[in-house]
């Protein structure tokens, strides 16, 4: 699914199941909450942190199609063409940061 296409699919979830969107402060807080449950996993599987035996069965995949659906959400109801925004970034971040990246040693 592309991005466009995500974004229908969100706002027709929100249209069916959700009633309306939560004002953009409230998504606002949910995306915080959603990428810290992201971050609680990453720390505790892949960093130094030890893992607690109730977040062993955490998907890290859902936690971050959960990301995903709040930053939908956000650019929903902001009318943000994220598929457009991301195209933009992504061609900008190629033009600012090849040589950069490239010539970085401590990526050597």
């Amino acid at each position: 699914m592309d991005i466009k296409n995500a974004q229908k699919a969100v706002d027709a979830w929100i249209q069916e199941h959700g009633v309306r969107y939560f004002n953009e402060l409230t998504n606002m807080a949910q995306l915080t909450e959603e990428v810290g449950e992201v971050a609680r996993i990453i720390a505790r599987r892949y960093g130094e942190q030890s893992e607690k035996e109730s977040d062993k069965n955490k998907d890290l995949g859902e936690e971050l199609a959960d990301v995903i659906f709040v930053v939908l959400c956000l650019a929903n109801q902001t009318g943000v063409d994220l598929e457009k925004a991301f195209e933009k970034k992504l061609e900008l971040k190629t033009k600012r940061d090849h040589d950069r990246h490239h010539g970085n040693e401590k990526l050597k």
